[in-house]
């Protein structure tokens, strides 16, 4: 029976956007399952988690992209030894900053990006595509490719999704975890910088922690081969 592996994507996100990933996951590793699942269509943000955890299989390693990665360190804590290995892509323990966690977007930038969402979501989520593709190699073309995964969800449930970025702290989750960790992180990255990376190292002596140079936020995009590269290399590891 092959191992399975469950991608998350982003806030504002499709599935469309993990395709690049899953496509060189399969390539490099034939024996693992890769399946992309959707964020919940909710409009309540405390539902969000209870439904990932009715609908995502047992026994599955758990991977997302930025809220994906943060969604997916609360079930894999929650599942304990029913979740064989995390893998984080691009994703902040905290999304908004905190006293005692500094490295994040600050609490008045993300409260009036909430009340820009509120007021013109469509032109929000353009601006949102520009900061994931800053820092990119070739920002604009990943934009566009951006802007073709974007979710379909109404803006009930991208403002859900918001209200999620803001509330959850994944730091006691990653604590509880004791299975395989992998973080990854991109050097560039305009939304999530890459002072996690080496926090999480100090924080959490022992978890898997990189960080791609000159990458933006969109790594599973920009660059995925080496992101593939890395988790596969992180799941055979495990595997013994």
């Amino acid at each position: 029976m092959r191992d399975q592996l469950i991608l998350l994507p982003g806030w504002a996100f499709g599935p469309v956007a993990l395709q690049p990933l899953c496509q060189a996951l399969s390539e490099q590793a034939a024996d693992l399952e890769v399946v992309i699942e959707p964020l919940p269509e909710q409009t309540d943000a405390d539902a969000w988690l209870r439904e990932l955890d009715n609908r995502l299989p047992r026994d599955a390693w758990l991977a997302g992209w930025s809220l994906g990665g943060m969604l997916a360190t609360q079930l894999a804590a929650r599942r304990g030894e029913a979740c064989p290995g995390l893998i984080t892509i691009a994703s902040n323990p905290c999304f908004r900053a905190r006293i005692d966690w500094s490295r994040a977007m600050g609490e008045e930038v993300f409260e009036a990006f909430l009340e820009a969402f509120r007021l013109d979501p469509q032109e929000t989520l353009d601006r949102f595509r520009l900061l994931c593709s800053r820092g990119g190699f070739d920002p604009r073309t990943l934009a566009r490719q951006l802007q073709v995964s974007q979710s379909q969800s109404s803006p009930e449930v991208l403002d859900a999704g918001l209200q999620l970025l803001a509330k959850l702290d994944g730091r006691s989750s990653l604590r509880d975890y004791f299975g395989p960790q992998l973080h990854l992180f991109g050097e560039r990255d305009a939304l999530v910088p890459a002072a996690v990376a080496y926090a999480l190292r100090s924080w959490i002596p022992g978890v898997a922690v990189e960080v791609l140079a000159d990458a933006s936020h969109a790594l599973p995009l920009e660059r995925a081969d080496e992101v593939a590269g890395a988790m596969v290399a992180m799941i055979n590891g495990a595997r013994g």
